[in-house]
């Protein structure tokens, strides 16, 4: 009986009940910590004087959402982008033949709508991002893989581009959290080094010396 009472079918159930609670737990406590990041990021560039804009194909506009949910934010963003179709990002500047050549899953890809975008909005940072998530592209079949994702961050010093794979999530906007926690650690990163040798030509200025 006892061993009955601990592995039924209802006791199972409970099991399955109690773990779908936690994992609902877990990503809230994580989405508040993606959202907390992203104000940080937004009062970061409101301090730095630097604007942002983004296009968007599998987040679907999710971390220009993020950026804007901080007050202030009209300050460091004219606008964004959401490109969910070929046609989209073409008419929007990624070049036709990049997406031919690279497939529209790829860094190069991530690279040209970051760049677009950032052009397009006079910006001083621009960030890109494509990729599969809960299902298969039925357009791209061929070059649509699930969890993977590709994203790129343009700035005056160029562009970086990344990718990701995630594992399955229980929701789409799991998904996007997850790349978007990602984009901002990019961007923290790049603002930071960004930072790092701007005061490094202040400090050679103010010595009269070439300190890189």
């Amino acid at each position: 009986m006892a061993a009955h009472f601990l592995y039924g079918e209802g006791s199972l159930e409970r099991m399955e009940t109690m773990k779908a609670m936690k994992t609902m737990i877990d990503f809230k406590h994580f989405e508040e910590k993606v959202r907390e990041d992203y104000a940080n990021l937004t009062r970061t560039l409101i301090q730095r004087n630097k604007t942002i804009t983004t296009m968007e194909s599998a987040t679907g506009g999710q971390i220009a959402s993020l950026i804007t949910d901080t007050e202030g934010a009209s300050q460091i963003i004219k606008g964004a982008m959401v490109t969910y179709s070929n046609e989209a990002k073409i008419k929007m500047g990624v070049p036709k033949e990049v997406i031919e050549k690279y497939s529209v899953y790829s860094k190069k890809t991530a690279e040209e709508m970051a760049l677009s975008c950032k052009r397009f909005y006079q910006a001083d940072i621009g960030v890109g991002v494509t990729g599969t998530m809960g299902n298969i592209d039925p357009e791209n079949r061929e070059n649509s893989e699930l969890g993977k994702v590709y994203f790129a961050i343009a700035t005056e010093r160029g562009v970086k581009s990344f990718d990701l794979e995630i594992k399955p999530q229980p929701s789409r906007l799991s998904y996007k959290m997850m790349v978007a926690e990602n984009i901002y650690i990019h961007l923290i990163q790049i603002l930071t080094d960004e930072r790092a040798v701007s005061y490094t030509h202040l400090r050679a200025h103010e010595t009269g010396r070439n300190l890189v």
